[in-house]
């Protein structure tokens, strides 16, 4: 018995039983399907993370002020201004492979365009800022050494600002009053999205740090040439955690820190972040489609059941065929085709309700999906491994069958 005459035989059997081959490919489609699906939203959930962390800047340190204690009370991150413009640079030029090290002032105030106005975060910073958060400018330009040599009154806007002041106009050369001091509008900045947090990255206003020291920031941080934060974008490749390292000896060096001192600054670097988060999408992955198997598991389980079924009513035929000169491997090949039919049959189907059911979470849900090839052909090799691991027994067990017990069984 050839191969195209197994194939035909295994199909009769099937169709002679319409309903209970149905039921019993159910498994394997349920399974399948479950198992794209949640490939999909895995691989969605890691690639929205990773937009997230790409937005947040790749190969970045963060430098913070340190705390202060006050009477045994210890007062919280950014209580002493102890990181300055000079630490800077220092650190771009003593630190290796420092692409840019960008010093910044952080505020909030209401920004003001015509009878339109808004609150927003006002960032002072200087021309590498934009270097180091991989920040590129739509329209118009970004900051310069002139800016802020001038202390010029000219902002960059984000995305989220310039919507509520211009609506969908080009806001570029264009007045605004920040904390009533007005403004031009010199570049509008690409859109970056939400960070790690859920904060709007874009609604922000650049503007040079020297001009929001003396003009916006208030006198406070206008004493001197303290800043809120330096962030620290270094080259590809580059050894991440030697930087930071190298980075808090520099400071220490520079704040005069004795070795039993604790740091007065705090250092993030996002880099372990990023492994972090990317790590934890990998399990999430990985436990999604875990769970998902447990259905292909149950549908292979249920192909077994129903092919024992089978054989036991299919004794006297088999005992017939055997009699009439059919080799044992004949009838292990045609229950074995049966069972592999089913699965890949479930498989098609449940490729079909995986895709759909994908398409379906990202349209109405609002989910991430990301289909893969990679997904639907291991759905598929799973469910033909499946037929034949499951429909090996049942197979075996009809070979085995002694012809004139087979033909006296009742």
């Amino acid at each position: 018995m050839n191969l195209l005459d197994t194939t035909h035989s295994a199909l009769r059997s099937l169709r002679a039983n319409k309903l209970r081959s149905a039921l019993t490919a159910l498994g394997i489609i349920i399974g399948v399907a479950a198992v794209i699906t949640m490939l999909a939203v895995g691989e969605g959930a890691k690639r929205q993370v990773a937009e997230k962390l790409k937005s947040l800047g790749t190969n970045l340190i963060v430098i913070y002020p340190g705390a202060v204690t006050s009477s045994g009370v210890r007062l919280g991150s950014g209580s002493r201004n102890t990181l300055t413009e000079n630490d800077a640079r220092a650190i771009q030029d003593e630190v290796a492979r420092v692409l840019a090290a960008a010093p910044g002032l952080r505020g909030t105030g209401q920004v003001v365009n015509g009878n339109l106005n808004w609150s927003t975060l006002i960032y002072g910073v200087g021309p590498e800022y934009l270097t180091a958060r991989e920040w590129r400018v739509l329209r118009g330009r970004g900051l310069d050494e002139n800016d802020l040599r001038s202390s010029a009154k000219v902002a960059l806007v984000g995305q989220t600002v310039a919507q509520m002041l211009f609506g969908g106009s080009d806001p570029t050369g264009e007045t605004i009053r920040v904390k009533y001091v007005p403004f031009t509008i010199v570049g509008l900045l690409d859109a970056k999205g939400q960070n790690l947090s859920g904060q709007d990255q874009d609604d922000v206003i650049l503007i040079p740090i020297s001009t929001a020291r003396g003009r916006i920031l208030g006198q406070s941080q206008g004493r001197s040439r303290t800043v809120g934060h330096i962030y620290v974008k270094m080259a590809d490749g580059a050894d991440m955690k030697d930087a930071e390292e190298r980075v808090r000896e520099l400071l220490r060096q520079r704040h005069r820190l004795q070795a039993d001192q604790d740091d007065d600054f705090n250092i993030r670097n996002l880099s372990e972040v990023v492994q972090a988060e990317q790590a934890a999408s990998d399990v999430l992955s990985s436990l999604l489609a875990a769970v998902a198997s447990v259905s292909l598991l149950v549908g292979g389980i249920g192909i077994m059941n129903i092919m024992l079924v089978s054989v036991t009513e299919r004794i006297r035929e088999i005992g017939i065929r055997l009699a009439v000169g059919a080799r044992p491997r004949d009838i292990l090949t045609q229950f074995l085709a049966e069972a592999i039919i089913l699965s890949l049959l479930g498989g098609l189907v449940g490729i079909a309700l995986g895709v759909g059911g994908s398409l379906a979470l990202a349209r109405f849900a609002g989910w991430q999906v990301l289909l893969q090839s990679q997904a639907i052909v291991l759905a598929v090799a799973s469910a033909s491994v499946i037929g034949v691991f499951f429909g090996w027994y049942p197979a075996r067990k009809a070979s085995r069958l002694a012809p004139i017990e087979a033909l006296r069984y009742e």
